[in-house]
């Protein structure tokens, strides 16, 4: 007889078994919880790992209205539970009332943005498997419904794993080779730092009318990975000019996005300084050239970090003699390498490699490697 405590588990590991979308399966996986956690307000995001920046959520019209804020208060203020010191603190989940313990003075975000709009506790959760983030979720209880309890968090705890597992395998859905379809000049949006798009071309229009239909979202809405880089690049500005080099992230203001038919879009956040008049951002999207998914092929096919080091070396065209010293190995070390990433790839020689992480995704203008 099984008892509460693995039913409720196996409400979220039996999902492991289905077909799913990054969407649909968000979408699942708040459907379960809600049965034994209930919550009124949801934001759940998937991240590029390698960034940590918003690749696209799944949320509702009461959050929305205070997205923008909320992105605000991630990247640029002091607060207690961001979700980067949820993935260093390894406990993954936390519940802001627990946190505040009656002092709301703690949280900016509770005063100012949660407070305001009707809530009174959070549920965070962050979803790590192996040394990589895959995304983020936060569940709302309005202020007159009772607190997010210890028991409720622990039981999110016991699902983290398995939640971060599939968010993985679905943003890792390769397509075979990048299709045509896309703008040939990148898309350039130029926003305020308050997110106020002011102007954009063509081929920007064309990707927000993208990452809309990813995220269904409407017209007048800025999609959220726009927000997120735009977010990012702000922080990094701000902790430049106030010299302080312990909290300069390292990261890019750059995300990957995976479409619904199966490409990947980039989007890359700048600082315009105005002669006159507040600072503007650009933002540039582009489909995902070979470079860019080098790191999800990586991943997917489990690589070591040696291994992936090695493996850029071989694109880069190398010789083993020039791995090894570059790497510091012996020769006969790179060759074990190369059996070990050739096993994990199902290729057979250097040549079928490079064909398989480069030129397999060139589109048909480009040279072949």
């Amino acid at each position: 007889m099984t008892s509460p405590i693995d039913r409720s588990h196996r409400l979220i590991t039996s999902l492991e078994k289905g077909t799913w979308t990054s969407r649909t399966y968000r979408e699942a996986v708040l459907k379960q919880i809600q049965s034994v956690v209930p919550y009124d307000a949801y934001c759940f995001t998937t991240v590029d790992p390698l960034t940590l920046l918003s690749t696209g959520a799944v949320t509702e019209e009461g959050i929305e209205a205070i997205h923008d804020r909320l992105f605000i208060n991630e990247y640029m203020e002091e607060d207690i539970h961001k979700y980067a010191e949820l993935i260093r603190s390894g406990e993954h989940t936390a519940i802001l009332h627990t946190a505040m313990n009656a002092q709301h003075e703690q949280s900016p975000r509770y005063i100012n943005i949660l407070q305001p709009a009707g809530f009174g506790d959070e549920l965070r959760a962050v979803f790590v498997s192996g040394d990589a983030c895959w995304g983020y979720l936060t569940l709302y209880r309005k202020t007159e419904n009772s607190f997010f309890t210890e028991e409720e968090r622990l039981l999110i705890q016991t699902w983290t794993a398995s939640i971060a597992s599939m968010l993985r395998s679905t943003s890792l859905t390769l397509v075979e080779e990048i299709t045509s379809g896309s703008p040939e000049e990148p898309g350039i949006i130029i926003t305020s730092d308050t997110f106020q798009l002011l102007s954009l071309n063509a081929p920007a229009e064309y990707w927000l009318s993208q990452l809309r239909m990813l995220e269904h979202i409407g017209p007048g809405v800025l999609p959220r990975p726009v927000r997120a880089v735009s977010s990012h690049l702000q922080r990094k500005n701000r902790v430049e000019r106030a010299d302080d080099t312990q909290l300069t992230p390292e990261s890019p203001s750059k995300v990957c996005i995976q479409l619904p038919d199966g490409r990947y879009l980039i989007l890359h956040a700048s600082l315009m300084q105005q002669i006159t008049g507040q600072d503007q951002i650009a933002i540039r999207l582009e489909q995902a050239m070979p470079q860019d998914l080098l790191p999800l092929l990586a991943e997917s096919h489990g690589l070591s970090s040696r291994e992936r080091e090695l493996l850029g070396y071989v694109l880069r065209s190398y010789s083993s003699k020039e791995i090894a010293a570059a790497m510091h190995i012996s020769v006969y070390t790179v060759q074990d390498h190369l059996k070990s990433i050739f096993a994990k790839t199902k290729v057979s020689s250097r040549r079928e490699l490079i064909w398989y992480f480069v030129s397999r995704f060139q589109l048909s203008n480009e040279p072949a490697i």
